[in-house]
């Protein structure tokens, strides 16, 4: 199965649907609620990394050079953005689809690095929200791992973003391992410690992330969108820390859920 999969959840009035496209990195497409575009739509003409809601996995953001160390082995990763490695592979990879039933589908892909494992993603959508769970296991070696979602909303009148802690970056935007009070946007930034659940305005609707992940990157450079990615670790994890490992057969699992409201206050 890998034509793109209709999702549809609605009541009293209120309608939901998202799509979802096993051929381009197992990625929510869209997210329509009430008529209101949630999230960047395809455009053959935008790069994968532009556009809809991609899983990242085995790692997520870049890794400094593709370069990292591991069980005192270095490793080289491909370099899919200027001379780094960025967002795992699976958002590149095509994804099998093993179910689908109008408001959950599930799918998987064996992860094309040289560690293998695999992946597994679980999204289900309701009436209120879309709740994408993500999963990594290892096989026969061991390795490092962090998954993360990047989702492109439409962008956004307002934001209630507001955390702990900001990690400093250097001039590849790759954070550096050291924190700081968080600096005014706009930002292209990895942050812990949400004081608040993150919140965007997007045309008449309120609309909430939340994730059971401790980092949080926040892209609101472009003029046309805004991304809020939960992560199980920081850009760079494998370098400055932050991974998880795994032995064979351990997973790694994780969710994301976008909930949204008709908004009392909205702009």
């Amino acid at each position: 199965m890998c034509a793109v999969i209709d999702l549809c959840a609605g009541s009293d009035g209120h309608s939901a649907s998202c799509s979802l496209d096993p051929k381009a990195g197992g990625r929510v497409a869209t997210l329509t609620v009430d008529g209101t575009d949630v999230l960047v739509g395809p455009d053959p003409s935008v790069a994968p990394t532009g556009w809809g809601c991609f899983p990242m996995v085995p790692w997520a953001g870049r890794i400094r050079r593709g370069r990292f160390q591991f069980d005192g082995v270095e490793h080289r990763l491909p370099i899919n953005f200027d001379v780094h490695a960025i967002h795992g592979t699976g958002f590149e990879q095509p994804w099998e689809v093993t179910s689908a039933n109008g408001r959950t589908a599930t799918m998987e892909c064996r992860l094309a690095w040289e560690f293998g494992g695999e992946a597994r993603q679980e999204i289900n959508l309701d009436d209120t929200s879309l709740t994408c769970t993500l999963a990594v296991r290892a096989d026969r070696l061991a390795m490092p791992a962090a998954v993360g979602w990047h989702p492109w909303f439409v962008k956004p009148q307002r934001v209630d973003l507001r955390f702990e802690k900001m990690f400093v970056r250097d001039d590849d935007y790759i954070p550096t391992g050291r924190t700081i009070a968080p600096t005014s946007p706009p930002w292209d930034d990895c942050f812990a410690g949400p004081l608040s659940t993150p919140r965007l305005w997007i045309g008449g609707l309120e609309v909430t992330i939340t994730s059971d992940c401790d980092y949080w990157v926040v892209y609101d450079m472009p003029q046309h969108a805004t991304c809020v990615e939960p992560q199980s670790g920081p850009p760079d994890a494998f370098n400055i820390g932050g991974a998880t490992r795994l032995e064979p057969g351990d997973e790694l699992r994780r969710t994301m859920t976008i909930s949204w409201a008709r908004s009392s206050d909205s702009p």
